[in-house]
């Protein structure tokens, strides 16, 4: 599937409230795992990776008001949700027009397993965050594949697959299994990558 295919795909889903929602409740554990992981930037740059309508990056930005919030998306659709306050950007995760180390953090939530180039995204991902600087990626785990439906080109990903992309680029990674609800055993849909540059 190319590039503008799933662009095409998205700027359509975009309509799609119930399946593509603009917020989301702040308690799920996906949420208080990012803000906790990218910690206090200060007036520092953060990076939502795949953000489509910016129900992360909304909250990201209430949780740090100084900072400086990215939402990149390839559906410009899907950025026309994005609230105000929080910058927008159009443009594939393989190819992201940000400066080099020019973030103090970034993130992907649900996002990786949409690119048409996985180490490209993570390179990419990596690229743009200064040394010292947190990764965060939440994804499907491939042990778990076939228990939601699926677009074609959606990929999910083996534990130590991300952790060895990330590894490429950071001096910390480490993985965990997780729920959307922190206080329920994980049921081994959910992995969350974290990473230091």
């Amino acid at each position: 599937m190319s590039a503008s295919e799933i662009r095409e795909f998205f700027n359509r889903a975009a309509a799609d409230e119930e399946h593509y929602p603009s917020t989301i409740d702040p308690r799920i554990y996906h949420v208080k795992l990012i803000v906790d992981h990218i910690g206090d930037v200060g007036g520092g740059r953060i990076a939502d990776i795949g953000s489509g309508k910016g129900r992360f990056a909304r909250i990201v930005k209430e949780r740090n008001p100084p900072a400086s919030v990215i939402a990149v998306d390839l559906a410009e659709a899907m950025l026309a949700h994005v609230p105000a306050g929080i910058h927008r950007i159009a443009a594939s995760m393989t190819a992201l027009p940000i400066a080099t180390a020019s973030c103090d953090a970034a993130y992907a939530t649900e996002s990786l397993e949409h690119a048409v180039d996985v180490p490209a995204a993570v390179a990419e991902l990596a690229r743009i965050v200064k040394r010292g600087g947190r990764i965060a990626i939440i994804d499907k785990n491939a042990a778990a594949w076939g228990r939601l439906e699926t677009p074609v080109w959606e990929r999910w990903f083996d534990r130590k697959e991300l952790e060895k992309l990330l590894g490429r680029h950071c001096r910390r990674v480490r993985s965990q299994l997780i729920s959307y609800w922190e206080d329920v055993e994980p049921d081994g849909l959910f992995l969350a990558w974290l990473a230091e540059k």
